[in-house]
């Protein structure tokens, strides 16, 4: 752990004195002694920085799935891939923006190409992979980067995902499958089944 050096103040208080003669009694006080200074060693206060990540890609989880179920509420599932198309990577730049980071979403096999995970990404998505195939929860990871403290959080795959994400015929019914098909002609983002790996969302923070 860290630690800083913080400056305290502490007081001298200085007792009155008193003089005694013969002839009288007189009191002399003693007033405004110089004060010595102490250094007090506090803790530094440790930065969770894979705690904020997390607070931050919930967030831009949040707003995006309700904006998406909104989308398939009033217009069906095949709008809801027209809306992903227009609006997901622009309402998430605004949501990063909001909460002062940098937020995306990736995965090793992308919809669109935007999405798609660099080296270092692939990797956490792998060691996600090999976390769940043993049964266990994805675990987040966070890592310094240039400078940078970046954060990769899982996205598993839920029964609303598979509407766009499933297996065509059993997941994704067929005018969705076209609109899929016209959007994203080498769309990869397919064959999934519940509780699976999709993808991370990345958050990248200063370091402070």
């Amino acid at each position: 752990m860290k630690w800083n050096n913080l400056m305290g103040i502490g007081f001298v208080i200085v007792a009155s004195s008193y003089g005694c003669n013969n002839n009288n009694l007189s009191q002399n006080t003693e007033t405004e002694k110089a004060a010595k200074a102490d250094v007090i060693k506090l803790p530094e206060t440790e930065i969770n920085y894979l705690s904020e990540g997390k607070k931050i890609a919930g967030e831009a989880q949040s707003v995006l799935g309700k904006n998406l179920m909104n989308a398939i509420n009033t217009r069906g599932t095949k709008y809801a891939v027209e809306f992903c198309n227009i609006e997901a990577i622009p309402l998430t730049d605004s949501m990063a923006k909001l909460l002062g980071a940098s937020v995306k979403r990736v995965t090793d096999k992308p919809r669109n190409i935007k999405n798609q995970a660099n080296e270092a990404a692939l990797m956490h998505i792998k060691n996600m992979k090999d976390e769940m195939g043993k049964g266990e929860m994805p675990k987040p990871a966070m890592v310094e980067i240039n400078g940078k403290m970046v954060g990769y959080y899982a996205i598993v795959t839920n029964a609303m995902c598979l509407k766009c994400h499933g297996v065509k015929g059993r997941n994704i019914e067929s005018e969705t499958f076209k609109k899929i098909s016209v959007l994203y002609p080498s769309d990869k983002a397919t064959g999934y089944a519940a509780n699976e790996l999709r993808g991370m969302w990345v958050v990248e923070m200063d370091k402070r």
